[in-house]
């Protein structure tokens, strides 16, 4: 069954399980006794420190291991944080950031800081420039990832080093997702990143904070890992985590590796909206990572569509509203202004067979059809169906209390309907109205909020803007053509 979900986390690299069982019966004893078994597991964990520091470009006294990458980036915030409380609590991070930034972000303004986001273009790239607007002299700290995790773009991390250097700010980069490809440029200041992302066993991250870098650990105070990352290290994991680190940047196919996906990776881009009708590939088409694609299908329920997925045999993940709990869009994709529903994320593991994906391309549009044909939308798009499965679209005249001054046209009412069902709504009566009028979708869903802008960007209609109503919103959009 082709996984193609490795940007969640790698399948276990050879090197890795045969470092993880030898180190299992060498390195069990605590590395900080001074007997014959500690020394021994001793000089395991001081060779891992030195084999993953050469991986990353940085000294063995400047990284150290933690229970996880998000445990890194929490305790890369705070303490980056705690050490400048002098020079300002301003925190600037970028609105695609991984959800630890956001968590540590949330927790550090609920203690009294400040933070502010950076925005992103529709590729989901921050310009140096807008950092540059935001440094100022009560930055703290700036956070931000080396390449995206949902949709591979990958962020001009060297540029805004020089400039927090220049401005005397340090600059955490979150490489979870760039570090098994090479190294991070530019002189950042501290570093996290996870070992399942690499193909090393979970449980693992590596924080690096270089030298003089101020830093100041919170919680209690431990002697491990520099007081920097509190427990007993869990020694065979990490030996694992650093040797399989060790054997990607040695091996000189993984740069052959990266380049045959980067090529499987542009034909899924090129390929699916040939395939497959009303398709938005998000992303950056050329700054990404090489084995990562996202793309989103109109008029698609997402957690059907993985399920349908699933069941022909591929393994993919998906930031649309519709596959998770709280029914909220993807913040990744909201910042973007992209389309969220139906979201399918691809992301190639090593050793990819291009018959995987050639079937994978095979497969992709009769399971969109099938899904779209449930909710009674045709493959061509769902502009000309004349009526919704199970029902008419639910419209009515328009009433001044139910929708904005600006609208004066046809209302659809969606509201307790859950994305698709909106935007399906709207693209099934916007050929009804005349040109330069308006139809207003009345919905309650959070994914309407970015789906029905996104819907008129693709489809070439005026959106016009949001007003409450009632349970929910009013959303306008001007037909152009």
């Amino acid at each position: 069954m082709p996984y193609f979900d490795a940007a969640s986390t790698a399948p276990l690299h050879p090197v890795a399980r045969e470092a993880l069982l030898a180190s299992l019966d060498e390195g069990w004893a605590d590395p900080a006794r001074l007997y014959r078994e500690g020394r021994r597991a001793r000089l395991l964990l001081d060779a891992a420190r030195e084999a993953a520091a050469e991986a990353v470009g940085c000294r063995p006294d400047e990284l150290v291991f933690t229970p996880s990458g998000t445990q890194a980036v929490h305790t890369g915030v705070s303490g980056a944080l705690a050490a400048r409380r002098r020079a300002g609590r301003r925190l600037l991070h970028s609105a695609v950031e991984h959800s630890s930034v956001l968590h540590a972000a949330e927790v550090h303004e609920a203690a009294g800081g400040s933070r502010a986001e950076l925005p992103v273009d529709r590729t989901g790239r921050v310009a140096a420039g807008e950092v540059a607007a935001a440094l100022g002299t009560d930055t703290a700290l700036v956070c931000l990832q080396s390449a995206n995790h949902e949709v591979g773009t990958e962020q001009p991390v060297d540029e805004v080093a020089e400039l927090c250097r220049e401005a005397g700010v340090p600059l955490l980069v979150d490489a979870a997702q760039s570090l098994p490809w090479g190294p991070v440029p530019g002189p950042w200041s501290l570093l996290a990143a996870s070992a399942h992302k690499w193909g090393g066993p979970p449980g693992v991250g590596l924080l690096v904070v270089r030298k003089g870098t101020r830093f100041a650990p919170q919680g209690p105070a431990d002697e491990r890992e520099s007081g920097r990352s509190p427990g007993f290290e869990n020694l065979p994991a990490i030996v694992a985590a650093a040797a399989s680190l060790r054997a990607l940047r040695a091996d000189p196919g993984t740069a052959g590796e990266a380049a045959r996906l980067r090529l499987l990776v542009d034909r899924i881009r090129a390929r699916v909206p040939e395939l497959v009708p009303d398709v938005e590939v998000v992303g950056d088409p050329v700054r990404r990572l090489p084995h990562l694609v996202t793309f989103s299908c109109l008029y698609v329920d997402g957690e059907t569509l993985l399920h349908e997925l699933d069941r022909a045999g591929f393994s993919v993940s998906s930031g649309s509203s519709c596959t998770s709990s709280t029914l909220t869009p993807s913040h990744v994709l909201r910042a973007m202004g992209v389309l969220s529903e139906g979201n399918v994320r691809i992301s190639l593991p090593y050793g990819t067979a291009e018959a995987e994906v050639e079937r994978f391309l095979e497969v992709l549009p009769q399971v969109v059809r099938s899904v779209r044909e449930r909710l009674g939308v045709p493959a061509a798009g769902g502009e000309e169906v004349p009526a919704a499965a199970g029902g008419a679209p639910r419209t009515a005249p328009a009433t001044p209390a139910a929708e904005p001054a600006e609208a004066a046209g046809m209302v659809v009412d969606a509201l307790g309907k859950r994305c698709p069902i909106p935007v399906i709504e709207l693209a099934k009566v916007i050929g009804e109205v005349p040109v330069g009028e308006t139809v207003t979708v009345l919905s309650d869903d959070e994914a309407a909020r970015q789906d029905i802008p996104a819907w008129c960007t693709m489809r070439d209609q005026e959106y016009v803007g949001e007003r409450a109503a009632g349970r929910g919103a009013a959303y306008v959009v001007r037909r152009r053509a």
